[in-house]
């Protein structure tokens, strides 16, 4: 078969029998879909033949690039050995040596890894992990959580829980359990009225009000630190995330950073909390943990939230939670060589002067008519885009703006996706100056172009 049909007979297939994610199906059956077949770098490849930079490291998780000969080999290598056993009841060397590398890296205080395969679970097991600690201690009215507006934990029942976002979540309210909700530091579009710096961050203000009234029958806080990704890149104002911290420490709450999206280099740090020196008592972590190579998931606590959990075996105290592929051989292995990148290519110290160009990139697209805001932390970027920028009227959802400026820089060789009206670029760490500057090309044509 020719190109030409092998994509017609890919397509069919596809149009039959696929659903996708966060997609309405009814509009994808009248596209014509872009199939990829390879990889490269920052690169991904139709199967055309042709190439596009990948703009949001194909949702947030390919970090080094694709095809990175190290993972390749790494993975390989394992296969050789075994690709997977159990952790229940066994152990086995990657899964091991993952773990203290990990504790390692991540903020100080955490030293206990409970592995998973993907972030809404890191997240599940974290909010599991805090209720039935506070349960374990005799303090059985800890049973409610604190979250964010604009928040997104992930897509299982007590992720969505703790989610905020009323276009992804509302239509299950009825499934979830109750939880507080916190203002999102969302300096651009304040639910407060507060314009940042004047405001002495009034979100900050409210969300100690709600921990004063309640924080006797609240397990925990859980926070996306420094972004709300899926929100649309809101970067909080500093000295928030440690605010946040203090007041979790004054009124003895649990703090649960949900770093899936912000962990492994993405803001600039390993770890976003290391932007405000904040140490959780529980890290969510998932998406970069592989480098983009396989799903893997890890939840990080104390020594004294682990302690709380231990007893004989008649006292019931374990933790009832696992996952049949929990620290997979495979996808642990990956993440080994991951990590040893990281020193290897000094990837945080060689982002820092591509961060700077981006920002001088972005400040030319945030002089554009439409563009309302622009956001960035590292390599996450948020660029609103708005009907009226002296009023910030937000273009009408039915026009598709942000959508159709993704769409004309498919066009032009760039994968990008929109969030609402927000058009998001995540490049992978490794990408090259001169490619970050074709992405921000790229990205002010399109905007220009279809916002006229």
């Amino acid at each position: 078969m020719n190109i030409r049909s092998v994509k017609k007979h890919i397509e069919r297939l596809d149009k039959e029998y696929l659903w996708h994610p966060f997609t309405q199906m009814k509009e994808w059956a009248g596209e014509e879909p872009v199939i990829i077949t390879e990889g490269r770098g920052s690169f991904v490849r139709d199967i055309s033949g042709r190439w596009y930079i990948d703009g949001v490291s194909s949702i947030w998780v390919t970090v080094h690039g694709h095809r990175k000969k190290e993972i390749d080999a790494a993975i390989k290598e394992q296969i050789d050995r075994i690709s997977h056993s159990t952790l229940l009841g066994l152990t086995h060397p990657p899964a091991a040596l993952l773990a203290g590398m990990l504790v390692k890296i991540t903020p100080e205080g955490l030293c206990r890894v409970f592995f998973s395969d993907n972030g809404s679970t890191a997240v599940e097991i974290g909010l599991k992990m805090a209720f039935q600690y506070w349960q374990l201690r005799g303090d059985r009215r800890r049973t409610k959580f604190l979250s964010l507006s604009n928040a997104y934990h992930g897509d299982t029942i007590g992720a969505v829980s703790v989610g905020g976002i009323a276009l992804f979540h509302e239509i299950f309210s009825p499934l979830l359990f109750r939880t507080y909700r916190a203002p999102s530091p969302y300096c651009y579009r304040c639910e407060l009225g507060g314009r940042y710096p004047s405001c002495r961050l009034l979100c900050l203000e409210k969300t100690e009000e709600i921990l004063k009234r309640h924080h006797e029958e609240i397990a925990a806080l859980i926070i996306e630190p420094v972004v709300q990704g899926a929100a649309g890149m809101i970067t909080s104002p500093p000295g928030y995330l440690k605010g946040v911290r203090r007041l979790c420490s004054k009124y003895k709450v649990l703090m649960i950073a949900d770093e899936v999206a912000t962990g492994f280099g993405r803001t600039g740090r390993m770890f976003a909390c290391e932007h405000e020196g904040v140490s959780p008592d529980i890290l969510c972590l998932a998406k970069g943990i592989t480098g983009g190579y396989l799903p893997l998931a890890a939840t990080l606590t104390t020594e004294k939230i682990y302690r709380a959990f231990l007893g004989r075996y008649e006292d019931l105290k374990t933790f009832f939670h696992g996952h049949t592929y929990t620290g997979n051989q495979l996808a642990c292995a990956s993440a080994i060589a991951n990590l040893r990148l990281f020193r290897k290519e000094r990837t945080l110290q060689k982002m820092q002067g591509k961060i700077a160009l981006l920002k001088k990139e972005l400040e030319r697209i945030s002089e554009l008519p439409h563009v309302g805001d622009v956001r960035q932390a590292g390599f996450m970027v948020g660029i609103e885009i708005v009907k009226n920028r002296e009023t910030r009227e937000p273009y009408p959802l039915k026009e598709k703006t942000a959508w159709r400026i993704c769409g004309r820089a498919r066009e032009k060789g760039l994968l990008i996706r929109p969030l609402g009206n927000v058009v998001v670029l995540m490049p992978p760490l490794g990408i090259s100056r001169r490619e970050l500057k074709i992405l921000s090309g790229i990205t002010a044509e399109a905007v220009r172009e279809v916002t006229g």
